[in-house]
């Protein structure tokens, strides 16, 4: 059973950087999920985050050991949510998590569409200039979910796998993405998947039409 640790968080102002929602704090009774996520929870830039198809992010807890031990003067920065994900849990990784997953929590269905896309808003809000290339290249992003089906949701409820439509994990899709050169049969695969974003559709369709594989410093640098 994997008990998730729940978070929401409200839009607000940064001093030097754009306003942002990477800021949540933990619920602890029950929240009303939705088609949108949940309940109270904001986006920022809603072309980027948010919508139906990025209605919740998941990040592994475990990840933050692993980036403790890489930024030990930081270290204290490196506990959930840093990342501004919706849900944490132990034991559900990029390995063990499949494109197009389905999960029941609670009264809830959510559907996994694609991996989480680092951006650079999070170099500056870790402090880190780099921070976005490193989650993109060590694969340790976490993933996103739309919401099959809304109701009533709670950390005491665990996610329960109930459908599996895709033999491509999680950590595969990076890899795809963002780790290998251009590979027409593997874009293919991942276009197959079951529930794949309209996002990512997107991006793997235009590799398709243009032969090559888009730039990644305006998302990952910002330029």
């Amino acid at each position: 059973m994997h008990y998730p640790d729940v978070y929401l968080g409200s839009i607000r102002p940064y001093e030097g950087g754009r306003p942002s929602a990477i800021a949540k704090h933990l619920v602890e009774g029950a929240v009303h999920l939705t088609p949108l996520g949940l309940a109270g929870d904001e986006q920022a830039e809603k072309s980027y985050h948010g919508g139906p198809d990025r209605a919740l992010c998941h990040y592994p807890r475990e990840h933050y050991d692993h980036w403790r031990q890489q930024f030990p003067v930081q270290a204290e920065q490196f506990y959930s949510p840093a990342f501004g994900e919706n849900i944490s849990t132990l034991g559900l990784t990029e390995h063990n998590v499949f494109m197009g997953d389905i999960f029941r929590w609670g009264e809830a269905l959510i559907q996994v569409t694609q991996p989480r896309s680092p951006c650079y808003k999070l170099n500056y809000h870790f402090d880190i200039v780099d921070m976005s290339v490193l989650m993109q290249q060590t694969g340790r992003c976490g993933w996103l979910y739309r919401v099959v089906s809304a109701g009533a949701v709670s950390r005491a409820q665990p996610l329960e796998l109930v459908a599996r439509n895709s033999d491509v994990s999680v950590a595969e899709a990076i890899g795809i993405a963002w780790h290998m050169p251009f590979d027409e049969e593997q874009y293919r695969r991942l276009l197959a998947v079951a529930g794949l974003s309209a996002s990512w559709s997107k991006t793997m369709l235009a590799r398709l039409t243009t032969g090559k594989v888009e730039d990644f410093n305006r998302r990952l640098l910002g330029r």
